[in-house]
């Protein structure tokens, strides 16, 4: 009876530290994960960004506006993850909320038709890239 007793509570303890093992490198996974999906979704409103200036640059101000909403609902999924990272996440939050002004008056001057979206534009891709900086050091 002891014997089957302390089988019993040796495989309960193994089964506890095979657990305990397996979760240990999860959490740093999971938080890599959400990294990089942040990253992404930087990348894919920087990458609007830079074709609405294009597209402003070539006075196509319709498909810039078009580029701009994009990049808009990009930083937007950005801004919700980074939020979900916690952290010291403050500085980038206000770059992210800068470049969103920045989109959105980018998005008012090109519907008038005004070059100057172009440098509002110019200005958001900068914020952006300095938030993609500081995520690549963490």
């Amino acid at each position: 009876m002891k014997r089957i007793l302390g089988l019993g509570v040796a495989v309960l303890v193994a089964l506890a530290v095979g657990w305990a093992w397996g979760a240990s490198g999860k959490s740093e996974v999971s938080r890599a994960l959400r990294i990089a999906e942040l990253h992404d979704s930087l990348l894919e409103g920087r990458a609007a960004v830079l074709d609405a200036r294009l597209d402003i640059y070539s006075v196509n101000f319709g498909e810039a506006s078009r580029h701009l909403e994009a990049a808009r609902s990009a930083l937007r999924t950005a801004e919700t993850r980074l939020a979900g990272l916690g952290g010291n996440g403050k500085e980038d939050a206000d770059r992210l909320k800068i470049a969103l002004t920045r989109i959105d008056e980018a998005q008012r001057a090109a519907g008038q038709l005004n070059q100057n979206a172009n440098a509002l534009a110019a200005d958001a891709a900068t914020a952006i890239g300095d938030v993609l900086g500081s995520i690549s050091r963490r």
